[in-house]
Parts: structure tokens; sequence; C-alpha cells
């Protein structure tokens, strides 16, 4: 199996889309995470439903989760305000790795080891042109996701 083989349309935002509708998108397809591309379509980042939720959470009680308690329904049901007006690119964090992007054709192995080493739940794939074999540029064909991943080469066990 290639990545190519494995790859499958992913729904993907751009830095400059709100974050309201990325965690909308997230949300609604449960989805792990979101590609994040540049204005050319090209993989800049993965945005984690994690870092969308730890943006929900007031800082204070990230530092002392007793006070999650004492939020009321009310309260947590305004949470999502936090994003209204706010990036994607503003939500990535600053120190936000480069996105696991695999070649179009990387095995199976070779998309499960580059997933466990960037612990990323996303991998894009991406045809490169024969010239630049640097990882630079390419066509996004898609993205591999553990889950289906997993389904894969279980479905070979």
């Amino acid at each position: 199996m290639r990545a190519r083989d494995l790859a499958e349309p992913f729904p993907a935002v751009s830095l400059d889309d709100q974050a309201l509708d990325a965690a909308r998108l997230l949300a609604e397809h449960r989805l792990p995470g979101v590609l994040v591309v540049d204005d050319a379509g090209r993989p800049r980042a993965i945005l984690p439903a994690s870092q969308l939720v730890r943006l929900l959470v007031p800082g204070y009680i990230i530092e002392d989760p007793s006070l999650a308690a004492v939020i009321d329904e009310a309260h947590a049901d305004r949470l999502c305000e936090e994003l209204v007006g706010v990036s994607v690119g503003e939500c990535l964090p600053r120190d936000a790795p480069e996105p696991a992007v695999a070649a179009a054709d990387d095995t199976a192995v070779e998309v499960a080891a580059l997933m466990a080493r960037t612990r990323s739940p996303l991998v894009a794939v991406v045809e490169r042109p024969a010239a630049r074999r640097d990882g630079s540029g390419g066509e996004l064909l898609g993205v591999i996701t553990a889950s289906h991943l997993l389904h894969r080469l279980l479905g070979n066990a």
C-alpha cells in the first residue's frame, strides 16, 4: 500500500479562516484535527481539535482544574464565544511543528513511522514533482488519519 492509495479527501482551512468555522468543521465531522493550508493549497500546519478546546478553557481553570466545577452551564455554553473574530493562524501555537507530510510513493509503514515520530493524528499526502524531491511543493492528494491507517493495517493482520 502506498500513501496515494491511503489518502482520502479531507477538509482543510487556511490561516485566515475563522477559528469558529474550523471548530464547527471539526465538531460536525468529528475530526481529530484539520489540515491548515497556505494560499497555494500547500500543507502548513495541523490544528488539532484539542488545541481549539484548550483555547476555550480559561487559563485559570487549566492551572487549577478544581475551579471547573464552579463554572455554571450558562457560562459553559458561551465558551465558544472566545473563538469569535479569531483566525486559525492565531490559534496555532507559536512553536507549532511543520505538518507531517508523506510523499505519494511512501509505503504504509513509512507513513506509520512518520505519524509515530511526529505524534500527529493526520499526515498530508503530496505528489511531489520529480525535480523537487526535497519535500517542497507538490499537489496535495489528501490526508491519512491515524484511524484510517490502523483500519487498513489491521485489515491485513
